[in-house]
């Protein structure tokens, strides 16, 4: 098992269970009680669990998203085809608005030097795309980051959108179903994204596979308000099926 496949089970397993011991989380995992104790102390670190003696706790209640820097390491490799994808859609010229999220940063990285206005909503992707070459017209919104993420939400976030149109925005996803539709942790992230639907000709999600069993608890849009979702090929077959009958051009990758 790699590293970011074992944080990410003892991370799930100890929110589970709410507490769990060293001995039980390397049984659960095959991996040494030295190799769980570094992972412990890198969990703790990131502010997903506090660590006691034996064991630990998790500081995350069900259905809360895990903390950005361990996302960001999970599933790297699918997420960078995803936003190559995404990138192969905008065509020069474009402006784009760009949502927050590990796999919208991937796709800050693929447009870096492309000749296309992008405002970005995160810190990552401003500091990402402002590294390119200048032929990128980049846009930064007003907003308040949020801590450890850098996404950028609240009434200046939101105004700066409200001012201007789009030919694109891609839109990052928590959970995305053909029944529940497009779905956010957090309810100031989730009034972000439905800006930048309203003022985006087209809208494109992008989300691992594993999103779309996924339905966190603040509604964003219904599954036909997008015109394409780029996943990966771990995705069900089923919602794939669902969200195509939806309207929703799906492509994996």
């Amino acid at each position: 098992m790699v590293n970011t496949d074992r944080l990410r089970q003892i991370t799930d397993a100890v929110r589970e269970a709410g507490s769990l011991g060293v001995g039980d989380l390397a049984a659960l995992t095959g991996a040494s009680e030295m190799t769980i104790r570094r992972d412990l102390e890198t969990l703790a670190a990131q502010g997903v669990l506090e660590r006691f003696r034996g064991g630990a706790r998790s500081l995350l209640v069900r259905g809360e998203e895990p903390p950005f820097a361990l996302r960001a390491q999970e599933g790297v490799e699918a997420k960078r085809r995803i936003a190559a994808d995404v990138a192969a859609l905008i065509a020069d010229g474009e402006t784009v608005v760009l949502d927050s999220g590990t796999t919208c940063l991937e796709v800050a990285r693929a447009l870096r030097g492309r000749r296309i206005t992008v405002l970005p909503l995160s810190l990552p992707a401003v500091n990402a795309l402002a590294d390119g070459p200048g032929r990128t017209a980049l846009l930064v919104p007003g907003g308040r980051p949020r801590p450890g993420e850098g996404a950028l939400t609240g009434p200046l976030t939101l105004a700066s959108l409200a001012a201007l149109r789009f030919d694109t925005a891609v839109v990052g996803c928590c959970g995305l179903t053909a029944e529940q539709g497009l779905t956010a942790y957090d309810l100031d992230d989730a009034a972000v994204k439905q800006a930048a639907i309203r003022a985006a000709q087209r809208t494109v999600a992008v989300a691992d596979g594993a999103k779309l069993s996924r339905t966190a608890h603040a509604f964003v849009a219904p599954a036909g308000a997008l015109h394409t979702l780029v996943t990966d090929a771990a995705a069900p077959r089923s919602e794939i099926a669902a969200l195509g009958a939806a309207g929703v051009a799906v492509r994996t990758v």
